[in-house]
């Protein structure tokens, strides 16, 4: 049996900045690329806030989600890139309110530099 692979695209979340699909559909599960806190509308980032940041990516993974077929309360794994480990704490007080009680695995690691001058960048894998 053929393998189901699709791109997912969507106007409610950042076109690729890149060679890249905001996320693939592989078989039951959607990989949700790297989203930074880039308002879909313009195509800049929301602030200099990382709280605001940290919302709009979160936003933005939704929203790919949403296009999949998926969301927030079906994702499996997410991995997070911060330039500031220091902002641990407030990024899982963000991360709480659009999670709940949905507890997928993480790995939250530092980076020196993310782009577009990002301080957060959001990936994720979903269950269809």
């Amino acid at each position: 049996m053929p393998l189901r692979v699709e791109l997912v695209s969507t106007d409610a979340a950042p076109k690729a900045i890149g060679p890249y699909s905001q996320a693939v559909v592989v078989g039951e599960l959607v990989f949700v690329s790297g989203q930074i806190a880039l308002d879909p509308a313009t195509g800049e980032m929301v602030t200099d806030s990382f709280e605001a940041q940290v919302k709009r990516a979160l936003t933005n993974v939704g929203a790919v989600l949403q296009a999949a077929g998926s969301g927030l309360t079906r994702v499996v794994k997410v991995n997070v890139y911060l330039t500031d480990m220091d902002r641990f704490a407030a990024f899982n007080q963000i991360y709480s309110q659009y999670f709940g009680e949905h507890r997928p695995a993480r790995a939250v690691v530092q980076v020196s530099a993310l782009p577009r001058g990002a301080q957060v960048e959001v990936e994720a894998v979903a269950a269809l």
